[in-house]
């Protein structure tokens, strides 16, 4: 038994006068009340209730003993019942991580939409394609892409990505369409590479990998994307990357019977069911509209780019 709880019986032994009444009202035993004030006068080493076999008297240090506990008890009961009505009420700051480009196209509009709805949340978000540590940045909420090692956090998977190889028309018109993995080291590449220098080489399904000419690397999907439909090569990318320029046929998918197995997307976040309900809120807010992106699915490409 803590020292707030013997604070807490003294106090239901002094407004009930006695032991087996302020039992009752903590739904305890008479000699656990006992033992709670034997605690408490050793504690202090004072006595604070005079016992007899009819009633139980305060002593005069026991009298003001009680005036300074009852305040106590109370700020700590108030604080309680504040921090169990924020837990309770969707407010206060919410903070989400996403990769950069996925984010911008697909977590942003969602935050919107929730802060919409939930006036009383404000948001902070960060996209960046590097790993966030949610404890470590203080963090709410994470979307990923990746498949995901053992955690204590709570992970709700809401699709998952198909990983291409694209190029534009032109491209295919004037250096030929490859059918096999084995053929890229004939044909021009653009790579990417965090930190701009080699490209690992390209891997399929049933552990093949392949080599292409990388005519570029960079750092960014978004010049990747952009040089591909510029006609300089292939390019990798997951499915929502391309999905705009393949539906705008400036980009074609090849190599789709190739495909390695899609990676996974979870909404992430620590505490389960104990979390905030602002993170719960947006989770399932999350959960239902990015149940809804298409290339999240493995729909939502060009017609002819399905495997």
């Amino acid at each position: 038994m803590d020292h707030l709880d013997t604070l807490r019986c003294f106090v239901a032994v002094a407004e009930a006068g006695g032991f087996a009444p302020a039992a009752r009202s903590l739904g305890r035993s008479p000699a656990a009340i006992t033992r709670a004030i034997a605690t408490l006068e050793a504690r202090l080493g004072v006595l604070l209730l005079q016992r007899s076999t009819r009633v139980v008297r305060l002593t005069e240090a026991g009298e003001r003993f009680l005036g300074d506990c009852r305040p106590v008890l109370a700020d700590l009961h108030e604080a309680e019942q504040a921090v169990r009505g924020a837990q309770a009420q969707v407010q206060g700051q919410l903070s989400i991580t996403a990769p950069q480009m996925f984010g911008i196209c697909h977590v942003a509009p969602i935050v919107q939409d929730f802060l919409a709805a939930h006036p009383r949340v404000q948001a902070r978000t960060l996209f960046v394609n590097w790993l966030v540590n949610l404890l470590d940045e203080g963090m709410d909420v994470a979307v990923r892409i990746a498949h995901l090692p053992d955690s204590g956090l709570t992970a709700l998977p809401v699709g998952a990505l198909r990983r291409l190889v694209v190029a534009s028309p032109a491209y295919l018109a004037r250096y030929g369409e490859p059918r096999h993995p084995g053929e890229l080291s004939s044909h021009r590449a653009i790579g990417i590479s965090r930190d701009a220098r080699a490209v690992a080489p390209w891997a399929f399904k049933d552990g093949v990998s392949a080599q292409p000419q990388i005519c570029w690397i960079s750092n960014s999907n978004e010049v990747d994307i952009a040089a591909a439909e510029a006609g300089l090569g292939l390019t990798r990318c997951l499915a929502y990357q391309a999905a705009a320029a393949l539906q705008a046929g400036r980009l074609r998918v090849v190599l789709a019977a190739h495909e390695p197995p899609p990676v996974p997307v979870h909404i992430v976040y620590p505490a389960g069911r104990r979390a905030p309900a602002k993170v719960r809120a947006f989770v399932e807010f999350a959960r239902e509209r990015l149940a809804q992106v298409p290339v999240l699915q493995g729909r939502g490409l060009a017609p002819g780019s399905e495997r």
